[in-house]
């Protein structure tokens, strides 16, 4: 079991199957990222810490860097946002569209920072 796995489980029942969807969602993006805990939030890294993510009481936080809210502040108009975080309402719909698209986005500036081949 990955850390983020472990975290998953020890959340409330009610949130594991959205947490669950966002790591898969992630997970399908970032094959080559390890699975950890940073700051004690789910961490996908992958030559640095690319996406985070974590339960709070009101929404989940997705932290994706400020490169990352800044290019998408367009699409992210019906959330509270702050330099480098998107807070995710617990009573909406997860937007698993934008958050491939974050994701995708963030695994492009790390293969351009780092000089990888995708």
């Amino acid at each position: 079991m990955t850390p983020i796995e472990t975290y998953i489980n020890n959340q409330p029942l009610a949130y594991q199957e959205r947490l669950q969807t966002i790591r898969t969602t992630m997970a399908a993006i970032l094959p080559e990222a390890d699975e950890c805990l940073k700051y004690q939030m789910p961490t996908f890294y992958w030559h640095e810490n690319v996406i985070h993510f974590a339960l709070f009481k009101h929404h989940i936080g997705l932290y994706p860097t400020p490169s990352a809210v800044t290019a998408f502040a367009d699409q992210l108009t019906d959330y509270q946002t702050s330099k480098g975080a998107i807070q995710l309402p617990l009573t909406a719909p997860l937007p698993l569209d934008l958050i491939r698209e974050i994701t995708e986005f963030r695994r492009r500036e790390v293969i351009a920072k780092y000089h990888l081949t995708d």
